[in-house]
């Protein structure tokens, strides 16, 4: 079995406002993943007090296959004023859309803010899919709330033979998550089988299986955190792959979201398992 994990981390921060990544890459890694879709990840930002979550969880996983894709460069939380006065909260937040700046993908050594995938198996292809933003960007400059979107996909060549899994966050934008899933269907239309996509994609219930035409593989309502009652993080599945058991989702004490845990197959549908 191949142990997926999918979850949306909010920047590892806790009910009471901390980000403490140790904490967040021990609650990781407690779960034995094989492959992990993180979303919402930050690197070098002031509000997570500048660590790099993705090496944190690396280095507790010990992987050494991960990527991270920003989809914003600069600080891109509230950030708070140097000199100690207070700001109007809409200043606060003017200026810290006016410092994002949408990322190319090939930043290094810059704060960013995005998605990661992380693996214990190796990884023979990585691929980076952009996708259709909301917001409109002037100069590289976000001129809209919505933050630009982007998905990665790595073939995984774990002991069952070789799986595309698929990390993404997705628009919160009704009309853009939607057009973002069609998108994700037809350019990953030539990606190699059998395939899952996993992540926040802020679509719920059935919608997203509908679009895609792929296997819904999470039952289980994974939002809010305390007391979930919505269905937005996914795993969708395409090809010789399915679930061993039921999903779970599970409250980490992290984040706003559950964490999404499940146990894959790559025994061709239709096989009889011993």
């Amino acid at each position: 079995m191949i142990r997926l994990v999918t979850f949306n981390v909010r920047h590892g921060r806790d009910d009471d406002g901390r980000v403490d990544a140790e904490r967040l890459a021990g609650a990781v890694a407690a779960l034995a993943p094989d492959v992990v879709a993180l979303q919402e990840v930050d690197r070098g930002q002031d509000r997570s007090g500048g660590t790099d979550l993705l090496q944190a969880v690396r280095q507790a996983l010990g992987t050494a296959e991960a990527r991270f894709v920003p989809t914003l460069t600069g600080q891109v939380g509230l950030r708070a004023p140097e000199d100690g006065q207070a700001r109007p909260a809409a200043s606060r937040v003017l200026g810290a859309w006016s410092g994002r700046r949408r990322a190319r993908g090939d930043e290094t050594g810059e704060p960013g803010y995005g998605i990661a995938v992380l693996s214990r198996h190796p990884v023979s292809a990585w691929r980076r899919l952009r996708l259709p933003a909301a917001s409109p960007f002037l100069a590289g400059r976000q001129l809209g709330p919505d933050e630009p979107r982007a998905a990665l996909a790595a073939v995984v060549e774990t002991p069952e033979g070789p799986l595309t899994v698929v990390g993404t966050h997705l628009s919160s934008w009704r009309r853009w998550n939607r057009a973002q899933l069609w998108t994700l269907r037809h350019r990953l239309r030539a990606a190699p089988r059998p395939l899952v996509l996993a992540g926040d994609l802020n679509v719920r219930g059935q919608l997203p299986a509908r679009i895609t035409g792929w296997r819904e593989l999470v039952h289980v309502p994974t939002y809010p955190r305390t007391r979930p009652f919505l269905r937005i993080d996914h795993v969708l599945a395409d090809g010789d792959v399915d679930a061993a058991a039921p999903a779970r989702a599970l409250d980490l004490g992290l984040s706003d979201h559950r964490a999404v845990v499940v146990d894959l197959t790559l025994t061709p549908r239709g096989r009889a398992r011993p």
